[in-house]
């Protein structure tokens, strides 16, 4: 059911015919599923339902097709008892007179109590579910692993203890925010009702109020988690990261702070030790991403020179790349990786330091630049390309990219995407000859060149041309974006004299 849903997989069609069918065959297949669960349809389909996506049907009782051509032959005979109106009507586009405006998640909510009801096999539960739903629910969930709610909120009033006592294999949590002040201390409680060592993920997707109770919490679960995801920590619960310490089974970490204002290194020194130390328990760590994290460049460099650790994957964004050239020289220490993310102020960046640590780690299959490496030149690109042969995505910024980069980027056979998100004066020779270069390890590849010279412009026929050449060659996809309109001046609008 997810993958024909319009709103969940951006699909876009010019059809509206086609864009009713497709409402249409996603509509039926929730329908037959909730019939299901009162014994109303051939097959017991609820029975052998192993995920319950709530968030995928709040998606459909919220596309204007839905509401518009559906809604009522969806809530027709026995379903009618499942439809739960607002108080306040209003008059859906292409309708005369108002309606009852369906609240969705009242009946979102008596949809998954008939549903629960009806089937015992469910290891998943996604959807904006409310704690007193829970409470219900979760006896009847002895197989349940998976929760992902949207309002974390819903894990109070005693979830952590009914997970403890009938869900024995529960071990991955994931929630989208939890705004109340008293988030803090309600998580510690659920985490520490929990079966210790039980937990193996838990991620927050957007804001939530998480500091030092929650953190030290998630020490109970410190032999078993293995990928932890906090987006948009406090600025004020910084510190108290080095709370989690216990917690080194880690595989994979991801960090974010909401407004990239604390200086951990400078200002909160022994809290900056001590997430070094922390960090380099984890030896089993292979994935790290620190995003808004202004100390993350000084935090990573000797988790990268421990030799005992072996990362796969690192993204590090929004840092002082002027001040992180130990940071850049110690990437070369990990040989282990295979992905590399780096967005980092790039003004004063030592670039030709950062391109000879990332040489020399030829395992790279993917290798995003932004920022960081909007200084490099010609040899930069193909030095990079001469002996990262193995990549199969590359994006750099850059300064005065010509087509003396094609003969060396022709080496990566295994290339797939291209971002060249630099200012460039490529020629439609030069693209042409390395589109004839390609081979079938190529095959779909995307070329952007993102921020082309005004000056040395691909005219529309030969975007053409070489759009239809790497079409002809691998099936690929061209796209060309100019850094302004030529025919507006540089300096039009300017204040200058």
């Amino acid at each position: 059911m997810y993958n024909v849903a319009p709103v969940t997989n951006g699909l876009t069609d010019d059809s509206k015919m086609q864009q009713i069918q497709i409402v249409s065959k996603w509509s039926e297949l929730w329908r037959n599923l909730i019939l299901s669960s009162l014994d109303k349809t051939f097959h017991p389909y609820c029975r052998y339902i192993r995920a319950l996506d709530l968030r995928n049907l709040k998606y459909l009782f919220e596309d204007p097709t839905f509401q518009t051509r559906f809604t009522d032959a969806f809530f027709a005979d026995e379903l009618a008892q499942f439809r739960k109106e607002s108080d306040i009507p209003y008059k859906p586009r292409g309708r005369t007179k108002r309606v009852g405006r369906l609240n969705i998640i009242a009946t979102l909510e008596a949809i998954g109590e008939a549903i629960t009801k009806a089937s015992p096999l469910i290891e998943e539960l996604d959807g904006e579910v409310t704690s007193a739903a829970l409470l219900r629910w979760l006896p009847r969930l002895p197989r349940l692993q998976q929760l992902t709610l949207w309002d974390g909120g819903a894990l109070e009033s005693g979830v952590g203890d009914l997970i403890r006592i009938h869900c024995p294999d529960f071990k991955v949590l994931r929630y989208y925010l939890w705004p109340a002040p008293e988030a803090d201390s309600l998580f510690a409680e659920f985490l520490q009702n929990l079966r210790p060592q039980s937990l193996e993920t838990f991620e927050v997707f957007s804001s939530s109020n998480l500091d030092a109770r929650s953190f030290l919490a998630l020490n109970c679960h410190g032999s078993s988690l293995r990928e932890l995801k906090i987006e948009n920590i406090k600025s004020e619960a910084m510190p108290a990261l080095s709370l989690m310490k216990g917690c080194i089974a880690l595989t994979s970490l991801y960090f974010s702070e909401s407004t990239a204002s604390t200086d951990l290194e400078n200002n909160q020194n022994d809290t900056f030790l001590e997430l070094i130390a922390w960090l380099r328990e984890c030896k089993n760590i292979e994935s790290i991403t620190f995003k808004k994290i202004l100390s993350g460049p000084a935090l990573l460099t000797p988790i990268l020179l421990e030799h005992n650790i072996k990362l796969v994957n690192l993204e590090v964004t929004d840092y002082l790349s002027s001040k992180a050239k130990n940071f850049h020289q110690a990437l070369v220490h990990q040989q282990t990786l295979r992905s590399i993310s780096l967005k980092g102020e790039g003004e004063d960046c030592d670039v030709d330091v950062l391109v000879n640590s990332l040489s020399r780690l030829p395992r790279l299959t993917e290798l995003r630049l932004s920022n960081v490496s909007d200084f490099f030149r010609d040899e930069h690109i193909c030095k990079l390309a001469r002996n990262l042969t193995l990549l199969e995505d590359l994006s750099v910024t850059g300064w005065g990219i010509t087509d003396g980069i094609w003969a060396d980027v022709a080496l990566l056979q295994s290339l797939r995407r291209f971002d060249m998100n630099a200012w460039t004066m490529f020629t439609a020779d030069g693209l042409l000859e390395y589109i004839s270069n390609l081979g079938l390890g190529n095959w779909g590849l995307s070329l952007a060149v993102s921020m082309a010279d005004p000056e040395s412009a691909l005219s529309e026929e030969e975007q053409a041309l070489v759009q239809e050449a790497l079409t002809s060659k691998v099936d690929g996809r061209f796209d060309y974006t100019l850094t302004r309109d030529p025919n507006v001046s540089e300096y039009e609008g300017s204040d200058s004299d």
